[in-house]
C-alpha cells in the first residue's frame, strides 16, 4: 500500500559501495574474469567485418586463415550453425547478424569469427581471409532523400504521431510565428569499457559474462536465440564500465561467442575494439527538425507543430522520438507532432543517454528561445508564461512537478539577471560573453523488480537483486535501502547485483533502476521486519516472547516493544539463538496503479556561460548552473554525480559529438577516440547542480525519480543559445564547431 506521506530518508554512505573495489583494481569487468574454466583453455574471438555497404557474400576462401598458427575455428555464413532467430524484441534484443545468410546491409556488419589461442593469432588469421562480394547499390545518406520518409514500422501500434487542436488555425491567429530547421548528428556511445563476452558451456547450460545493462534481457534472448530453455543461460555482470544505452540490448557477438563456445569446445573471450564500436553495437541516429511555433502577443503558445525525419537502417526501424517533449513539456492550445524515419544502409540505431528528450530538448528549446526573442520576452518568462500545470499530451495530472522552484533557484545562483538580452554587447577581452538557458525534462519511468534480504549472523544483512550497476551507484543506494528497513547502519550490509540467478529486475536503461528496485527492497525488508519479529515472539529467551506482532518496531539494529522500548532484543542476537541460521525473505514492487491516470517526469532548469574567441570563434563553457526535480536525492555523491555527468556529454553534444559517415563506403570514418571528439577536462568549465529534494511519493513509495539521463537534457540547447547571446549567430546544426559560427548569418 502506497504510502500517504514522504518516507523516512535512508541513512546515506558518503563512499561508493564498490568504490574501493575499483580504485585498487580488485573489482573485475566481463572480460578480466578466468574462473570458473581453466585460463589456459580459454581461446580467443575476433569479428571480421564487411567492407562494402550493400550486397551479398559469394564466398569465403579460408585456407590461408586456417592454416595460420592458433587458429582454432572460423566461423563464416557458409558453416555456421542455423538458428531460429525470431524478430527482435528491443530493448534486450535488436536485429542481429549471426551468419545465417550472405547478406550485408552496412559496412561494418560482422560477417565472420575468428577462433584462436590468442586474440593476436585471431587477428593475423582473420587478415587472411580472402571475401569476395557481390555489391548493390547503397543509401548511406538521409537528408537530401526527404521524399523517401515513412513511418516507423511498428506492428500493432499507432504511427509516430501526436496531434491535438487545429494547429493551423493556431498559427493563422498567432501574432509572431517562428518556422526553423535544426539538426542533430548521428552520435556513437564510447564507454571506458567496450562490449566484452566470455562464454562457456557446461553440457547443454550456458554461462557468460557479458559487459551488459540487462542481465535478464540477455538472459532471454540468449536462450530464444540459440533454442534452449531459459533456465539453462546464466548471465553475470558484477560492474559495468559504462553503458549509456548501447548496452541496453543484446548484440550479435553476445551469442557469436556462444556460438564459437560451442563449436570449439572451449570458453571463448570476445572483446570488441574500439573502431568496432561504432555500427555493431548501435548508435543515436541523426535527426532534422522542422519545428514551428505560433504565439498571441502576450506569450502565450497557440500553435506548435514538430516534424522529425532521422535515419534508420535497413536491418530495423528504430524511432529516435525527438518530438516528444514538443507534446508535453509546454502548454499549447494545439499541438502536431510527427517522426519519421529514412532507410539507410547503415548499423542498428539504438538508445543513447536521454533517448529523444537529448535531441529533442536540443532542438525545441532554440526555438523557445528565437519565438522569446521575437517576442521581445526573457527566455525564463516566456517558458513560465507557457508553464504546463498538467501533462498537455495525455490531458491528466504530474505525479508531482516543481518546474518553477528549478527556474527561479537555479536563475539566482547563475545571475539570470544581469544578462544583456542584446546579443554580441558583452565583452571580455578577446572574448564575446554570453549567457543562455533552457528546460530540462525526462520521463520518471518504472518497471516490476524483484529482491531478497536476508538476516545474517552477527548483526549483518545482505541484500541481492538481478539489477546492474554502470557507476551510477545501484550498489550504493541498494545497501541504503536495505539497512533503513532494519535500522542498521548501511556499511553492515551486503549487496550482490549483475547475476541472472538472482530475483529479476529491469533494464538498467530509461532512468528507472532505482525506481523499481528499491521499492522490491523496501516491500522485501517489511516482510523481513515480519519474520523477524514472530522469531522473537516464538523465542522463549526473547525480552519481546509472547508479544504480538504489531506491538514489535525495529530500529538501530533491534527489535522492541512499542509500548516499553526498554524491552529490546538486538537481531545479532535473535539470530545467535537460533544457530546463526539467515533469516530470508523475497519483495516485489510493480508500478502503481496511477501509471494510467497520472504522467510522472523530472524537470530541471539549466543556465551556461560562454566565452567566444572573437579571432578563432572557439566556444569555452565557463560555468553551467541546474537545479532539478527529481524527487529525493538518494545518495548525494553518487546522485549529484549523475548529473553533472550527464551535463558535460551535453556540452560534448553542443560542441564536439558528430560520427562521419564516407559517403560512398557507408563506414565512421572517425572510429577512434582521437578522432571521435569527447570532452577533455580542458573542455568543462564550472558545473554547478543541486535538486529541491522534494519525494514524489505519488509515483513510487521511495519517493525518487530517475536521475541518470535528464543532465544531458536542455544544457546542449542552453549552450547553443548562449552562443547566439555571445554572438549574435544562430546555429542551428550541431555540433557547434568554429566554422559554423564563421558562416552563420549575423544579425548585420
Amino acid at each position: 500500500m502506497m504510502a500517504d506521506t514522504a518516507p523516512t530518508p535512508a541513512k546515506q554512505l558518503d563512499h561508493r559501495y564498490e568504490g574501493i573495489a575499483k580504485v585498487t583494481g580488485k573489482a573485475k569487468y566481463a572480460a578480466e574474469f578466468s574462473q570458473p574454466f581453466p585460463k589456459a583453455n580459454l581461446a580467443y574471438a575476433y569479428i571480421v567485418q564487411s567492407t562494402i555497404p550493400n550486397g551479398t557474400i559469394a564466398s569465403v576462401d579460408r585456407y590461408a586463415a586456417d592454416l595460420a598458427p592458433g587458429v582454432i575455428a572460423i566461423l563464416t555464413p557458409f558453416n555456421a550453425p542455423k538458428l531460429a532467430q525470431g524478430p527482435p524484441q528491443p530493448p534486450a534484443r535488436r536485429n542481429l547478424s549471426l551468419l545465417q545468410d550472405k547478406d550485408v546491409h552496412y559496412n561494418g556488419q560482422p560477417i565472420a569469427v575468428v577462433v584462436a589461442k590468442s586474440l593476436n593469432e585471431a587477428k593475423a588469421a582473420a587478415r587472411l581471409l580472402t571475401i569476395k562480394y557481390v555489391t548493390k547499390p547503397a543509401q548511406v545518406s538521409f537528408r537530401e532523400r526527404p521524399g523517401d520518409a515513412r513511418w516507423p514500422k511498428n506492428p500493432g501500434k499507432e504511427p509516430a504521431g501526436n496531434h491535438r487542436g487545429d494547429v493551423q488555425a493556431g498559427f493563422a491567429k498567432s501574432a509572431v510565428v517562428i518556422e526553423q530547421t535544426y539538426v542533430t548528428p548521428i552520435q556513437h556511445h564510447n564507454p571506458m569499457e567496450p562490449h566484452a563476452t566470455i562464454a562457456w558451456w557446461e553440457g547443454e547450460k550456458l554461462n557468460v559474462y557479458d559487459a551488459t545493462q540487462y542481465i535478464s534481457g540477455v538472459k532471454m534472448s540468449l536462450a530464444k536465440t540459440l533454442d534452449i530453455p531459459v533456465d539453462y543461460v546464466r548471465v553475470i555482470n558484477p560492474v559495468v564500465g559504462g553503458g549509456f544505452g548501447s548496452k541496453g540490448s543484446m548484440w550479435s557477438h553476445v551469442p557469436l561467442c556462444a556460438m564459437a563456445a560451442k563449436a570449439t569446445g572451449r570458453p571463448v573471450k570476445l572483446v570488441l575494439e574500439r573502431e568496432q564500436m561504432f555500427g555493431p553495437v548501435g548508435g543515436r541516429p541523426s535527426t532534422v527538425n522542422k519545428i514551428k511555433l505560433g504565439a498571441s502577443a502576450d506569450g502565450k503558445l497557440l500553435a506548435m507543430q514538430h516534424d522529425v525525419i532521422m535515419n534508420a537502417s535497413a536491418m530495423e526501424d528504430f524511432t529516435e522520438h525527438s518530438a516528444g517533449p514538443t507534446k508535453n513539456l509546454y502548454m499549447s492550445e494545439s499541438n502536431s507532432v510527427t517522426e519519421k524515419v529514412v532507410e539507410v544502409n547503415l548499423g542498428v540505431s539504438t538508445f543513447m543517454r536521454a533517448p529523444g528528450e537529448a535531441p529533442g530538448t536540443a532542438a525545441l528549446e532554440i526555438a523557445m528561445d528565437e519565438l522569446a526573442e521575437k517576442l521581445k520576452m526573457d527566455p525564463v518568462q516566456f517558458r513560465l508564461v507557457n508553464y504546463a500545470e498538467n501533462d498537455p499530451s495525455h490531458d491528466r495530472p504530474w505525479t508531482d512537478k516543481h518546474l518553477r522552484e528549478c527556474y527561479s533557484q537555479a536563475a539566482e545562483r547563475f545571475g539570470w539577471s544581469k544578462r544583456s538580452a542584446t546579443p554580441g554587447s558583452v565583452t571580455e577581452g578577446n572574448a564575446l560573453i554570453g549567457y543562455g538557458m533552457a528546460t530540462a525534462t525526462y520521463p520518471a519511468n518504472r518497471s516490476a523488480a524483484q529482491a531478497v534480504v536476508r538476516m545474517l549472523p552477527g548483526g549483518r544483512m545482505f541484500v541481492g537483486s538481478g539489477t546492474q550497476d554502470l557507476g551510477t551507484g545501484t550498489y550504493t543506494i541498494m545497501a541504503q535501502q536495505a539497512a533503513s528497513g532494519l535500522g542498521i547502519d548501511p556499511s553492515l550490509v551486503e549487496v550482490k547485483l549483475g547475476d541472472s540467478t538472482l530475483p529479476k529486475a529491469p533494464v538498467s536503461g530509461g532512468s528507472q533502476s532505482s525506481a523499481s528496485v528499491l521499492p522490491a527492497i523496501q516491500d522485501a525488508t517489511t516482510q523481513l521486519k515480519l519474520k523477524l519479529a514472530d522469531l522473537a515472539i516464538a523465542d522463549i529467551a526473547s525480552p519481546l516472547h509472547g508479544l504480538k506482532t504489531l506491538d514489535i518496531e525495529i530500529k538501530e539494529g533491534k527489535l522492541f516493544n512499542k509500548n516499553n522500548p526498554s524491552q529490546a532484543d538486538s537481531l545479532a542476537d535473535l539470530i545467535a539463538r537460533n544457530g546463526n541460521k539467515p533469516v530470508e525473505a523475497m519483495g516485489s514492487a510493480e508500478p502503481s496503479e496511477s501509471k494510467d491516470s497520472m504522467t510522472s517526469t523530472s524537470w530541471g532548469a539549466v543556465f551556461a556561460e560562454v566565452a567566444v574567441d572573437k579571432d578563432t570563434h572557439m566556444v569555452k563553457v565557463r560555468r553551467v548552473v541546474g537545479t532539478y526535480d527529481i524527487g529525493t536525492l538518494l545518495n548525494k555523491k553518487t546522485g549529484l554525480n549523475q548529473l553533472v555527468g550527464g551535463i558535460v556529454w551535453s556540452i560534448s553534444f553542443a560542441l564536439h559529438e558528430e560520427a562521419h559517415i564516407d559517403p560512398v563506403y557507408g563506414r565512421v570514418v572517425n572510429e577512434s577516440l582521437a578522432e571521435y571528439h569527447v570532452p577533455v577536462n580542458a573542455d568543462i568549465g564550472a558545473i554547478d547542480v543541486t535538486v529541491l529534494n522534494i519525494p514524489d511519493i505519488k509515483f513510487n513509495p521511495i519517493g525518487s525519480r530517475g536521475i541518470g539521463e535528464i543532465g544531458i537534457t536542455g544544457a546542449a540547447a542552453a549552450v547553443a543559445n548562449a552562443i547566439y547571446n555571445a554572438t549574435g549567430k544562430r546555429v542551428r546544426e550541431y555540433p557547434i564547431t568554429p566554422d559554423k559560427i564563421m558562416a552563420a548569418r549575423g544579425l548585420a
